[in-house]
């Protein structure tokens, strides 16, 4: 029987080098077979404006743009879809997979001054960037108010 000699430093190096989702089981673990559950997933999104429109960039790479949907109901624009699997190559064994497939869906309220009639989205290099043009929004001037 051989002795191992518990080295605490290098076993906590180990657990903290490893992501936290294989710690809690969530994420694959090595392994021969492939699972086939799909997990929903959230891509990246950055937002930002200029003077003409408000810019929404969501990361979606290996997402065919016929699989994503962006729609606006109630003032609230969501983006959603589908990463699919890949189909399975029987030549090819999986030891690990950490890519996340499976039903995605974003949803963003919109500001007061987003004109929803002119929004459009554009898909390029695996990021979709939805435009939402500004209006102008007609502030009033004060207005004193004789009380009676």
């Amino acid at each position: 029987m051989n002795l191992v000699r518990w080295d605490p430093v290098r076993e906590m190096d180990q657990l903290l080098s490893r992501p936290l989702g294989t710690l809690m089981g969530r994420w694959p673990r090595m392994t021969t077979e492939v699972d086939d559950e799909v997990s929903a997933w959230t891509p990246a999104l950055d937002v930002s404006e200029t003077d003409a429109e408000y810019l929404v960039r969501a990361e979606l790479p290996a997402v065919k743009k016929e699989d994503v949907s962006v729609t606006i109901d109630d003032d609230v624009l969501t983006i959603a879809g589908e990463r699919k699997f890949d189909k399975e190559d029987k030549s090819e064994k999986v030891h690990r997979r950490e890519s996340f497939r499976g039903m995605f869906s974003r949803s963003l309220s919109l500001p007061d001054d987003a004109n929803a009639s002119g929004i459009r989205a554009e898909s390029r290099d695996g990021v979709l960037t939805v435009h939402v043009p500004k209006t102008k929004i007609e502030r009033t001037k004060a207005i004193e108010i004789k009380v009676q």
